[in-house]
């Protein structure tokens, strides 16, 4: 059961209607809306109960905030609430740090498994680190999408199994914006696990950018935070080398790409984003492979938007709530 929010109430801003935040899907808020006012982001989650909203909108509203988009979930038959509000403040009237205060007391009222506030015109970008084996489409996509301000992270660097020649295309584009690379040989015995945690130490969430490894529990337990993975969606399922080309010779007419957190079960984790396709025998099998490679870089960097922009909330062990 979904609840959304969309009429005017008096907990909130005079006169400001509240829109369904489907409108901003995809969009990175903008801070052009008023020479003064700024946008922020704010998400919530915790025991369901009686005042959460107005508590929330009260908050915001005390501070001379204006409430733009507003989204609820508590799904059917259990006991739980999520939310998560767009809004616009001065930050004079109401300093950064206050916010987090503000919303933090509200949290511990309520006991919220997680309160998260983000101003992307403020907080530091996340950065973010990408690891890759020898297919370069989704590292490419993410790193024109970067250079095009439409992706909000800060690349540290960019690791791979797979040594690249220097003049290639990627290494060029990587050397001329001082994102440095990292080879590290890996084999079936040494994976280089504890060489891979110490280059990424500093950074906010990783990104296996097609890193046809697996990653190890020692792993995900020693990095302590989120690892992002892109995997193709190609019905019924193909094992072994090549699966494109299996689908290909077997006459799919549906193929995929799933986004999802990586856990110790390998592509089990949390989905974040899915998208699919149709395929047809008039396809080859170059525009087929093509087709597969073009919704994994779109379905991961949407993904990765989704998250910097926190649309993406933990639901129950293996779901996620994307508002």
């Amino acid at each position: 059961m979904i609840r959304r929010i969309t009429e005017r109430a008096s907990g909130f801003a005079k006169n400001i209607p509240i829109l369904k935040s489907s409108r901003f899907h995809g969009e990175s808020l903008d801070s052009s809306v008023s020479p003064v006012l700024i946008p922020g982001v704010h998400v919530f989650h915790c025991q369901d109960a009686v005042g959460i909203v107005a508590k929330l909108s009260d908050c915001i509203a005390a501070k001379g905030g204006n409430i733009l988009g507003y989204d609820v979930f508590v799904p059917e038959n259990n006991n739980v609430f999520y939310s998560r509000s767009e809004f616009i403040f001065d930050p004079v009237k109401w300093p950064r740090s206050q916010v987090d205060e503000d919303f933090q007391t509200i949290a511990q009222r309520y006991g919220a498994l997680n309160s998260v506030v983000r101003v992307p015109s403020i907080d530091p970008k996340y950065k973010i680190a990408l690891l890759l084996s020898k297919q370069d489409h989704c590292l490419v996509e993410m790193l024109h999408k970067w250079q095009d301000g439409k992706l909000p992270v800060d690349i540290t660097c960019v690791i791979s199994n797979h040594e690249r020649a220097s003049n290639t295309h990627v290494m060029r584009f990587l050397e001329r914006h001082g994102i440095p690379y990292h080879y590290v040989s890996t084999t079936k015995e040494n994976k280089r696990e504890d060489d891979i945690l110490e280059l990424v130490k500093d950074t906010d969430f990783l990104v296996l950018a097609r890193y046809m490894q697996i990653l190890s529990g020692n792993f995900l337990k020693g990095y302590g935070k989120d690892v992002i993975n892109i995997h193709h969606g190609l019905l019924p399922s193909f094992k072994g080398g090549y699966p494109a080309k299996q689908a290909f010779d077997a006459g799919v007419k549906l193929i995929g790409a799933t986004s999802h957190f990586v856990t110790e079960e390998l592509d089990s984790g949390p989905i974040i984003e899915q998208m699919v396709e149709s395929v047809s025998h008039r396809d080859n099998l170059r525009s087929f492979v093509q087709k597969s490679e073009d919704l994994e870089k779109k379905c991961l960097t949407r993904a990765i938007k989704s998250y910097c922009e926190l649309r993406v909330l933990p639901y129950g062990t293996n779901k996620t709530v994307v508002f």
